[in-house]
């Protein structure tokens, strides 16, 4: 009996952190949401209660009026999928050749580009603007997009993918005539297609909610992104109009939250099987 009363408190208080930490990785949403439903004065009055009441969508409503909402979300869609679309390609290309390909010195490069995973963001952030600045790309999508074209992490989860389909599969392939793209294309993709549909989401929400190097590169409001949009309702100095801000929060993290509850099983099972190849 004091056995089971014992495992009883153990499993109770395992719960509780569970608990403690689902809420405390919740609340910014849970506060997200609620205050893009107060009016600012339910904000400075009631601003840790999770209920607004009376609720009010004024705040969306001046968004969509007086914000150029739409012009923003495109300047966010179109760097993201051209993002998307890139790292994608090259992602699978590249892990197949490093899959079923030798040539001279293949395993020096694929642990080159691991070694990419340590280096910091903030080594890369000068030399990238320069470059940017010496193309002319300033101020520009292009700019965001260009240094974003290639990811060392999708390389490494199609190649472990890939590893996992059976080498007769293709040999006999290859044994009824198939040239290499045909291999890739009509063997390779289609038994990866979950994998790739899971990295090109985590590649389109990444993107998506970039805010530090597009902060660097875009200048005029009519390039701005989403997450760089929030900044024209914070100020430094007081009077940030919150509501309006939460709304704008909102609205941006709708497509990110979506996609990845649509697609969760793929992209969990994608890093299960990266984990399980060595």
């Amino acid at each position: 009996m004091k056995t089971k009363l014992a495992e009883f408190k153990n499993e109770w208080q395992y719960h509780a952190l569970l608990l403690l930490a689902v809420f405390l990785m919740l609340w910014p949403i849970i506060f997200m949401l609620s205050t893009s439903l107060k009016t600012l004065d339910q904000v400075f009055e009631a601003t840790l209660n999770p209920l607004p009441f009376p609720p009010t969508f004024d705040n969306y409503l001046m968004v969509l009026e007086d914000f150029p909402l739409f012009t923003y979300i495109w300047n966010t869609f179109f760097i993201a999928i051209v993002v998307t679309v890139s790292k994608a390609a090259t992602s699978v290309m590249a892990a197949f050749a490093f899959v079923y390909y030798q040539f001279k010195c293949k395993e020096a490069i694929f642990n080159s580009m691991l070694l990419t995973f340590f280096i910091p963001i903030t080594v890369l952030v000068m030399p990238n603007y320069l470059l940017m600045a010496k193309l002319g790309l300033l101020d520009t999508p292009y700019g965001v997009m260009l240094p974003g074209l290639v990811d060392g992490m999708g390389i490494f989860l199609m190649r472990q993918t890939m590893r996992g389909i059976p080498k007769p599969l293709l040999e006999a392939a290859v044994l009824d005539g198939a040239k290499p793209h045909q291999v890739l294309f009509k063997v390779v993709l289609p038994l990866i297609k979950p994998s790739v549909l899971a990295i090109s989401i985590l590649f389109f929400i990444n993107s998506w909610n970039e805010y530090f190097w597009p902060l660097l590169i875009l200048q005029d409001k009519m390039n701005l992104t989403l997450p760089l949009a929030l900044q024209m309702f914070i100020s430094a100095e007081g009077g940030s109009e919150w509501g309006v801000a939460m709304a704008v929060a909102t609205l941006t993290s709708l497509p990110p939250l979506l996609l990845y509850g649509f697609c969760q099983k793929f992209i969990i099972n994608t890093f299960m099987q990266a984990g399980v190849k060595g």
